[in-house]
């Protein structure tokens, strides 16, 4: 089986492109859509039980919004509730239809392949953003970097949403900080896992991907100047803990 695990935050305008976008993807995989709702006030739920209502979907999620980070914490815990198998695997993306699924499938093999973490990257050899603020780009930059300085992290990307997680790597990662895959509220949640996951040895690598901005309609619910003082407020407080194995971060 592979769960999708797709966070909602009113994007109502984005769902029917990401039903055209998700109904014809990976054909030969059983596949659950995973919608969990940070408290949507437009008709994003109504949007996706009218989308996607002949595929099997759930969307979980109360009326408050609060943050990605919850909203994938909760998602992850279902989902590993519901698995009945650890050969699952769980892909999270955006709901804004930004993400290329193109490369799916080949994320995909290689979680099969062996890697536990497979990340779709703008910074990996081949990826792109197809347009960004440079005020925006130099933050991202400047924050993946001291996040690589501080904790030797040798993967480009941080905080992409798009990623594939065997199912085994996201049980190990709620087993060892005792029920919580995510603690942080905020866009911070995605470097966050990805450190867990560095210390539960994960196995690592990243798939070149051209974040495509314009398919987004709407506006962007992240707050460039709230991220950034998060990302420095957690850089200060988030202890690594001693691996229990080596880990493998790859480029590709």
């Amino acid at each position: 089986m592979v769960f999708f695990l797709i966070p909602v935050y009113n994007e109502e305008k984005n769902i029917p492109g990401l039903f055209k976008d998700l109904s014809g993807v990976l054909p030969d995989e059983e596949k659950f859509f995973l919608f969990s709702d940070d408290g949507s006030s437009d008709g994003s739920k109504e949007a996706i039980a009218n989308y996607f209502s002949n595929l099997n979907y759930k969307i979980i999620g109360g009326n408050l919004n609060k943050g990605p980070g919850k909203a994938f914490n909760d998602g992850f815990n279902w989902i590993i509730k519901s698995s009945t198998s650890d050969k699952d695997i769980v892909v999270t993306l955006e709901a804004d239809c930004t993400s290329d699924l193109s490369i799916l499938p080949r994320m995909i093999a290689l979680n099969r392949f062996g890697y536990s973490l497979v990340l779709a990257s703008v910074y990996a050899r081949g990826g792109a953003f197809e347009k960004t603020s440079f005020f925006r780009k130099t933050i991202s930059t400047l924050a993946n970097l001291l996040f690589r300085l501080k904790y030797d992290v040798k993967v480009l990307t941080l905080s992409s949403f798009y990623r594939c997680y065997n199912l085994t790597l996201l049980k190990n990662i709620q087993k060892r900080y005792t029920n919580q895959i995510i603690e942080e509220s905020g866009f911070i949640c995605m470097p966050e896992i990805l450190l867990k996951a560095i210390q539960c040895g994960a196995k690592i690598i990243e798939v070149p991907v051209t974040l495509y901005s314009s398919k987004s309609l709407g506006n962007s619910k992240m707050k460039i100047i709230k991220t950034t003082f998060a990302y420095l407020r957690f850089l200060v407080t988030f202890k690594m803990h001693q691996s229990t194995k080596p880990n493998d971060q790859s480029f590709s």
